[in-house]
């Protein structure tokens, strides 16, 4: 049985009318599942009590289960168990604008990266649209309010998941849906440059976040794996076709693991790096972990780096801190649940 969280409005007419049935029930549903938040067919109450057993045997509208939550002022992270038994995490972050979640994209992750919890637990499976869809429905449900923006920026490498990835930003875009805008939706890539090259031409207006994480290949090869099959310079040669073809900023996000990639030299190396592009730099200060080796740069150290940068005529903010007090490094949550 396929879960209806996977379809987008499109698909559901599309397969209810193969069973006989007329365009506005997708609607009908679709306003029940999102606006209303009413996930038994039995309890649709525009719907035909004669049609709710083809419904019940051809859809699946169980959500997911919460297996732990952490909270702290600004976050919240939580540990959701799939229907296989597999574990994913996603943050919700409050800022300023409004609500922020940063939703996994597969269970485990093969890219390795050095520095990143998630790295550690090696890739199982890719998550479907329909399990990512549900991320955003269980969080809603347990904070009653609307998520104002999406980063798929959790465990896993998106476009390493690239159909199921952009068929979930679909869904969560569709107006009659969640009706989370094009513009508050960013995915966010390690530097899977075939994968940049087939986004530009998606036709959403949704954002691109690179894991950039280091100036130059010698850095890049000892923290991120994926730099030895998509170097630096074809990397970067990759976000300009990409800037240049859709006409958007690219937001290069850019983690301080204290003398690694914290210098004065590293910061001005990234501005030459990045001159003359349509970019921001988000800086982003490190959680530590106990599993990892790697320390968060000292506060003067990310500060001159900002400096550094800014003095160079390159857009750049330090992100804000979230969940230093709770498990809130990329698959930390996950990661001490497996290995109890």
């Amino acid at each position: 049985m396929e879960s209806i969280f996977g379809l987008s409005l499109n698909d559901l007419t599309e397969q209810l009318s193969l069973l006989g049935l007329r365009p506005f029930v997708a609607k009908q549903i679709y306003d029940w599942l999102y606006k209303k938040r009413i996930f038994a067919f039995e309890s649709m109450t525009n719907i035909k009590k004669e049609i709710v057993p083809l419904l019940n045997e051809h859809f699946d509208t169980t959500l997911l289960h919460m297996k732990r939550k952490q909270e702290s002022p600004l976050t919240n992270k939580y540990l959701f168990e799939l229907a296989d038994g597999s574990l994913i995490e996603a943050v919700l972050m409050r800022h300023d604008y409004g609500i922020s979640v940063c939703v996994s994209s597969q269970v485990g992750c093969n890219m390795g990266c050095s520095f990143c919890e998630s790295g550690r637990l090696k890739k199982i499976r890719d998550l479907k649209a329909s399990e990512m869809v549900r991320e955003i429905l269980m969080i809603e449900e347990d904070i009653k309010r609307r998520i104002s923006s999406v980063v798929i920026m959790g465990i896993g490498e998106p476009f390493d998941n690239y159909d199921e990835v952009m068929k979930f930003m679909k869904i969560i875009n569709e107006p009659l849906g969640l009706a989370i805008g094009a513009r508050h939706i960013t995915v966010s890539t390690s530097g899977i440059i075939p994968k940049i090259r087939a986004y530009a031409d998606e036709p959403m207006q949704t954002n691109l976040a690179i894991s950039l994480h280091a100036p130059n290949n010698e850095i890049r090869n000892k923290i991120m794996k994926v730099n030895k099959a998509y170097p630096i310079e074809e990397l970067i040669t990759s976000i300009k076709e990409y800037i240049e073809k859709t006409n958007r900023r690219v937001t290069i996000e850019y983690l301080l693991l204290d003398g690694v990639n914290d210098t004065k030299e590293c910061a001005i190396e990234l501005a030459q790096l990045l001159r003359g592009m349509n970019v921001y730099v988000n800086l982003i200060p490190y959680n530590e972990t106990s599993h990892l080796e790697y320390k968060k740069s000292s506060k003067k150290s990310i500060d001159d780096f900002f400096d550094t940068l800014k003095k160079r005529g390159i857009n750049v903010t330090i992100r804000k801190e979230f969940g230093g007090n709770i498990d809130a490094a990329c698959g930390q949550l996950r990661a001490n649940e497996v290995e109890r």
